[in-house]
């Protein structure tokens, strides 16, 4: 969610080239998505993970990750794509993390079982990923989307309409931060196939749920944002799935 000023924003700008601004948005974007795919490296190493296995997993996270961040966006906005009436940096812009997971988690699936992977890989991205959200959201709070409801705490944030709210952008980011560090923590010890995916997204999504509510967004669902209901299934799903009986062994090539 955005406003229509200029002024918008803690710092939408982040530096100029020459006399070309570029997005500080664009700018932890990247950063993210570079944090994220080191991570992955790394960890597939540690794992002995086949590199083709690894680069084929990695690109259809890459690839379902964008797509199903972009998707929601799209579908919200479809009357006026089909009628052309939306310029091209709108089709661009805009995008959820939510989404983002789902059609990441869902591409990663399709690839594995194409590949014939005997284990789920989950484990080689969950700590990659919790890096490059806390990244991320760093970009959200610069360009002034994803924040909060208002709020006369100390710590309100004035985006550029006059009114403080909750830096629910900066929260984020903190917690992510923290789940990192928990999941580097605990690589050693939840070793079991997808066991330490499985912890990250309990953990980020039950966060999420509970961050919306300081989140200025429609609540269209029994006074719930589209978020918090999709959230609240992840959480339940993975509570009551059965877990993977497989373990993997010293050098286990999957995740």
């Amino acid at each position: 969610m955005m406003a229509a000023t200029h002024s918008w924003g803690i710092r939408p700008t982040l530096f100029t080239l020459g006399s070309v601004g570029v997005p500080a948005y664009a700018v932890f974007m990247g950063l993210a998505i570079c944090a994220a795919v080191i991570s992955f490296v790394l960890e597939s190493r540690r794992q002995r993970a086949p590199f083709e296995h690894g680069l084929a997993l990695a690109l259809a996270a890459g690839i379902g990750g964008t797509l199903g961040a972009k998707l929601p966006i799209w579908l919200m906005h479809a009357r006026a794509l089909f009628g052309g009436s939306l310029s091209l940096p709108a089709i661009l812009s805009g995008r959820t993390i939510v989404g983002g997971l789902l059609g990441g988690i869902a591409a990663v699936i399709l690839t594995r079982r194409w590949l014939k992977l005997p284990l789920p890989s989950g484990n080689l991205f969950a700590a990659g990923l919790a890096l490059a959200i806390a990244i991320g959201r760093l970009g959200c709070f610069c360009a002034g989307c994803c924040y909060g409801i208002p709020t006369h705490l100390p710590w309100g944030v004035d985006f550029g309409d006059g009114v403080l709210r909750f830096p629910t952008q900066l929260m984020e980011s903190a917690f992510a931060l923290l789940l990192f560090a928990y999941l580097l923590a605990m690589k050693t010890r939840l070793r079991a196939a997808g066991q330490l995916f499985t912890h990250f997204i309990l953990a980020y999504f039950t966060f999420r749920f509970a961050i919306e509510f300081l989140r200025d967004e429609p609540r269209p669902y029994l006074r719930l944002t589209l978020a918090q209901v999709v959230s609240a299934g992840i959480v339940l799903y993975y509570l009551i799935r059965p877990p993977y009986k497989t373990r993997p062994i010293e050098g286990a090539q999957h995740g």
